[in-house]
């Protein structure tokens, strides 16, 4: 769609609309910017955007004569689809895309697309880091925090542009095809939004849509949800595994990485020189190296990226070691499986703090791993109690209630002995308490350092 002297409504202020307006403008659209927050004014935007020539604000209800007089509507990834407004929007024939989708129109050069309901990040800052290590240009965008549409425009052929992807931006993408792309896996999650599991697995599908026989997609061979998937799709698809031999793909062999092609198996390399932990950061590093090897990074610039790659704040981050107890920070634990994964990372016994805010997910599965690894467990939150039912009715009674996560940290370091961990790892979003799950990561490293 040619958008110039268009009229193109973008739904939601924060920050991917504020950066979709800022792609339109340089397109020549004219913009309707609408939230229903009333208090806001166009002077709030004065500092966001380089000129005020086609740009509007409209706040509160959103009325017929608008709707009508829009081409098209660009939907933030906030705002679900079964939106009142949205639905009204799309009956009449508007179409809807999100931030993704405008931002790949306009973009050029190689895309790959990563999504999974958990490892996302970890993966997309190692490809991204692959990809810098070989390529000249290369852009990490996407639910990692950098908005697509706002690089969009600086691509060329040359350029490398690695997406994180969630199941909320997938759900408004149409032509967005990626040269390569990953699920990682697939649990419970967004059920609050998506409402069952078959749909929260089709949004995920959507990054592989419109692939064919030219690209690839990597999946996870150990997800069944993944390995039935593949039987559906087109593009090419290669397994990777953390507990099975493969013929052909990435897989792990007791502490090493290897890859398997044509009868050919090749090193990667050991798990042991790794600074990333736990089983899912080893399944992270071969979807990544499966990219790498997809888009042609020589081998010895792969393992010495592997051996410097640190991770990512706030997912299993290392705080701090005081009076022999070892703090650390997983507040991108944002669900049950995530969860799970930063447990069973855990080498010592381990006090948790969990609970948050209620995405309509089942707790058996999370407390169920904590056997041999959790020795207490500190909540706080809109779950705390529900998490507190799930857990006796498993027969772990350790439990104690906190009202801040200040006061959590506190007496997780009253339950802990030398030698023992404590994990934020809340398997719930941090919405209600804190603004995001950032927020309560750097409020957690505070707190531990505060006990010193």
């Amino acid at each position: 769609m040619q958008l110039k002297d268009k009229q193109v409504m973008v739904f939601g202020a924060a920050k991917s609309g504020v950066s979709a307006t800022r792609l339109l403008q340089k397109l020549g659209a004219f913009v309707v910017l609408y939230d229903c927050n009333v208090t806001m004014t166009k002077f709030d935007f004065a500092s966001q955007f380089d000129t005020e020539d086609h740009f509007t604000l409209i706040t509160g209800s959103l009325s017929e004569e608008m709707v009508q007089s829009i081409d098209l509507l660009v939907v933030s990834p906030g705002v679900p689809c079964d939106h009142p407004d949205i639905v009204r929007i799309r009956e009449r024939g508007i179409p809807v895309w999100g931030e993704i989708e405008l931002a790949y129109r306009y973009a050029r050069g190689k895309v790959i697309g990563i999504t999974g309901t958990n490892g996302k990040t970890t993966t997309t800052t190692l490809v991204g880091k692959l990809m810098k290590s070989y390529f000249p240009q290369v852009f990490v965008v996407g639910n990692i925090g950098n908005t697509y549409t706002d690089v969009a425009l600086d691509t060329t052929e040359e350029t490398v542009t690695v997406v994180e992807l969630s199941s909320f931006q997938l759900e408004t993408v149409h032509s967005f095809k990626p040269d390569v792309s990953t699920i990682l896996n697939i649990t419970p999650d967004h059920l609050d939004r998506h409402h069952t599991m078959e749909e929260y697995i089709a949004m995920k599908e959507r990054i592989a849509m419109n692939q064919t026989k030219d690209e690839l997609c990597i999946l996870n061979y150990e997800d069944e949800a993944l390995r039935r998937m593949a039987q559906r799709l087109k593009a090419k698809v290669l397994f990777f595994s953390s507990k099975t031999e493969l013929e052909a793909g990435l897989y792990l062999e007791e502490d090493e990485i290897f890859y398997s092609d044509a009868g050919e198996k090749l090193f990667i390399c050991s798990t042991n020189d790794l600074h990333v932990i736990g089983r899912h950061n080893q399944e992270n590093v071969m979807a990544a190296v499966g990219i790498a090897l997809r888009m042609g990074v020589p081998m010895d610039q792969i393992r010495k990226t592997l051996y410097n790659f640190k991770g990512v704040e706030h997912r299993i981050e290392y705080v701090e070691t005081i009076h022999g107890v070892t703090y650390y920070n997983d507040s991108k634990g944002t669900n049950p499986d995530a969860s799970i994964k930063a447990i069973q990372a855990m080498k010592n016994p381990t006090v948790l703090i969990a609970g948050g805010y209620d995405k309509k997910v089942s707790f058996v599965p999370w407390v169920q791993a904590f056997q041999g690894k959790i020795k207490c467990l500190v909540l706080i939150g809109q779950t705390k109690r529900q998490i507190a039912k799930a857990a006796k009715r498993q027969g772990f009674r350790n439990i104690i209630m906190a009202d801040t996560l200040e006061e959590a940290v506190r007496i997780s370091a009253s339950q802990a002995m030398p030698g023992d961990n404590v994990l934020l790892s809340p398997a719930c979003a941090s919405w209600g308490m804190f603004d995001n799950f950032e927020q309560r990561g750097n409020l957690f490293k505070e707190y531990v350092k505060g006990l010193r």
